[in-house]
C-alpha cells in the first residue's frame, strides 16, 4: 500500500545524502517534495501541514547545523516525525482485572470486521488466552454463519444463539455472551457488531446500546485503509457518537495510496493498535509505529522479520543445523526442514521486502514465483533418506527416478544438487571466517589440528537468525530475477542499498534480545 509514498520519500531523501552542508534552500526544497508526496498519498491536509512544520523547524535548528552529517540528521528527523504521526509508542491491549475482558468491534459494512474478529481471536489464542467470538451482527445476510466459519478456522468458540438475517436482538445477545463466557471460562469476549454502508443514527444508537450493555474494556474501530479520506471522516463521526479506544487497519496489502493510515491517528487522537495485511488468519499483528515508519522510508523492518523467525524456527533444530553448517555437514533433509520453516513465516516476497533497501528490488520481488520452491520440495521428497543425507551418491539412474517421481526435468535436479553443494561450501567458508555458527569450542585448521582457544573467532550470530537456509539453494537458477547472480543462486544482497546505514536512526542491534522466549 505504501509503495508509491515510500518510493517518493526515498527518492527525496536520497538527494540529501553526500551533502556536507545543508542550506535553508535545500531544506525548503526537501520539505516541498515531501509535502507533495504526502498529498499525493491522500494524507489529510492538516496532518501534512503539521508534519512539514515540525520537519522544517527541527531541520533548521542547531541539531542539524552542528551535526557531523546534516543529511543523515534530516533523515532521522523525518523518521521521528513520521513515527509521531503514526502514534509514537506501540499501544497494547488493556485487560480487565476480573475476566472476561470484553473487546467490541465496530465499523462500516465491508471494512472486514468479521474476518478481523477471527484474526484477533487467533492472535489472542497464541498469546495464551481463551477467546470467544460473539455474533452480534444480526442484520447482514449470513453474517452469523460467516463468523461461525471464521471461528472454526481459527479454532475458537463462537456464541451465536440467534440465526441473524434480521432475526434477534443484538443487544440481548451481547449481554448474554458475558454470562456464557464466565460459565465456559473464556477470559476474552470479542463482540462482532453490525455495520452500515454509511454512518447513520440507527447504527450509532445500536452501537451505543451494545456498549452500555457489555461495558467493553476496549472498543476497536475497524477501518478499511483503502477508502482514503472517508476512513478518517467515518472514524471521527464514530468517535464523537460512540467513542473508541483504538483503531485497527485492514487491507493494508491493497493498492490504495494509504493516506488514511497516516491520517487516522493524528486526526482522531486514538492509537492504531493492530494491522491486517492479507486474507489469511495469520496475516495480522500488532501495529508498531516505528517499524511502519522504517518501512515507509525504505529502511526495512528487521525486528518483525526476526520475531517471525523466532516463531517459525524450533530452537533445538536451528541450533543443531547451525552446528552442522559450521562443520560442512548440512544435508538436504536439513535444508528441507529449514525451507518449510521459512515458508511458515509467510510469503518469501514479504520476508525479503523487510530487508533494508528492498524497495530497489520491488519489481524483481513482484515477479518472484514461489511455485519454484514447491518443485524444490517435491524433488527432495522424491529422494531416499540416503540420498538426502549424501547427495553425492545421486547418479544418472537415481536422477531419472527422482525426476519421474517429482514430475520435473532432470536439469532441475542437477541445478538443485549443484547449487546445494556450492551453498554448503560457501557457508562453511563463512563459518570458518566468523568462528562457526554454533558457538563454543575450538575450531580445527586445514590439517585437522586444533587452533588456540577463541583465536580468530568473530561474534556468534543471534539465535533468532540461526538455521536459516544455507544460501537459499532452492532459489531459481541465477537468483532473484534481475538481482545479480549471487554465488549460491540466492539474491545478491549487495544490491539492496546502504545496509546498516539505512537502518532506522538510533537502531542498536547489540541491544536486541534474540532467541529468548517471551
Amino acid at each position: 500500500m505504501f509503495d508509491t509514498l515510500s518510493d517518493r520519500l526515498t527518492s527525496v531523501l536520497k538527494n540529501l545524502r553526500g551533502k556536507g552542508r545543508l542550506s535553508d534552500a535545500d531544506i525548503d526544497a526537501t520539505a516541498r517534495e515531501i509535502r507533495i508526496a504526502l498529498l499525493e498519498a491522500d494524507v489529510a491536509l492538516p496532518v501534512v501541514r503539521s508534519f512539514i512544520a515540525g520537519v522544517k523547524e527541527r531541520a533548521k535548528s542547531a541539531e542539524v547545523s552542528q551535526a557531523l552529517n546534516p543529511a543523515q540528521q534530516v533523515i532521522k528527523i523525518v523518521n521521528e516525525e513520521l513515527v509521531g504521526i503514526l502514534g509514537g509508542e506501540t499501544r497494547r491491549l488493556e485487560y480487565a482485572k476480573t475476566p472476561p475482558t470484553v473487546i467490541m468491534l465496530a465499523g462500516l459494512q465491508g471494512s472486514g470486521k468479521t474476518t478481523l474478529a477471527g484474526k484477533l481471536a487467533r492472535w489472542l489464542q497464541g498469546q495464551g488466552h481463551t477467546p470467544m467470538l460473539v455474533a452480534a451482527d444480526l442484520q447482514r445476510p449470513n453474517a452469523v454463519n460467516q463468523l461461525q466459519v471464521v471461528g472454526e478456522r481459527a479454532g475458537v468458540a463462537v456464541f451465536a444463539p440467534e440465526p441473524g438475517n434480521g432475526v434477534g436482538d443484538p443487544v440481548d445477545v451481547s449481554r448474554r455472551s458475558i454470562d456464557e463466557a464466565r460459565r465456559a471460562q473464556h477470559d476474552i469476549v470479542i463482540v462482532d457488531t453490525a455495520g452500515r454502508l454509511g454512518i447513520d443514527q440507527e447504527m450509532m444508537q445500536q452501537a451505543a446500546d451494545i456498549r452500555d450493555a457489555v461495558k467493553p474494556d476496549e472498543t476497536l474501530f475497524v477501518v478499511d485503509a483503502m477508502i482514503g479520506q472517508d476512513a478518517v471522516s467515518t472514524a471521527e463521526a464514530f468517535r464523537d457518537g460512540v467513542g473508541f479506544s483504538g483503531v485497527v487497519l485492514t487491507k493494508l496489502d491493497g493498492d490504495a495510496r494509504g493516506g488514511a493510515a497516516l491520517s487516522v491517528r493524528q486526526v482522531t487522537g486514538q492509537p492504531i493498535m493492530f494491522a491486517s495485511n492479507g486474507e489469511k488468519l495469520e496475516d495480522f499483528d500488532v501495529f508498531h509505529p516505528d517499524r511502519m515508519a522504517s518501512r515507509i522510508l525504505g529502511m526495512g523492518d528487521m525486528l518483525t522479520l526476526i520475531e517471525q523467525a523466532e516463531q517459525a524456527f524450533d530452537a533445538e533444530q536451528a541450533e543443531a543445523a547451525a552446528q552442522k553448517l559450521g562443520a560442512g555437514q548440512l544435508t538436504l533433509e536439513d535444508f528441507l526442514e529449514q525451507m518449510q520453516a521459512v515458508r511458515r513465516m509467510g510469503p518469501l516476497q514479504n520476508l525479503l521486502g523487510m530487508l533494508p533497501g528492498a524497495g530497489q528490488m520491488k519489481d524483481q520481488l513482484a515477479n518472484f514465483d514461489e511455485k519454484h520452491l514447491d518443485r524444490v520440495q517435491a524433488i527432495i521428497r522424491g529422494m531416499t533418506p540416503a540420498e538426502r543425507e549424501d547427495p553425492k551418491i545421486i547418479n544418472a539412474s537415481r536422477r531419472q527416478r527422482i525426476a519421474r517421481g517429482s514430475g520435473v526435468a532432470i536439469s532441475e535436479i542437477n541445478d538443485l544438487v549443484n547449487r546445494f553443494f556450492e551453498a554448503r561450501k560457501m557457508m562453511q567458508q563463512m563459518a570458518g571466517q566468523f568462528g562457526g555458527f554454533g558457538g563454543g569450542g575450538n575450531r580445527k585448521g586445514k590439517k585437522g589440528k586444533k587452533g588456540k582457544k577463541g583465536k580468530g573467532r568473530g561474534p556468534t550470530p543471534p539465535k533468532g537468525m540461526r538455521g536459516m537456509p544455507a544460501g537459499f539453494p532452492g532459489m531459481p537458477p541465477g537468483g532473484m530475477p534481475g538481482a545479480g547472480s549471487g554465488g549460491s543462486g540466492g539474491p545478491d544482497l549487495s544490491q539492496l542499498g546502504g545496509g546498516m546505514n539505512d537502518l532506522p536512526p538510533g537502531f542498536d542491534p547489540s541491544k536486541l534480545n534474540f532467541g529468548k522466549k517471551k
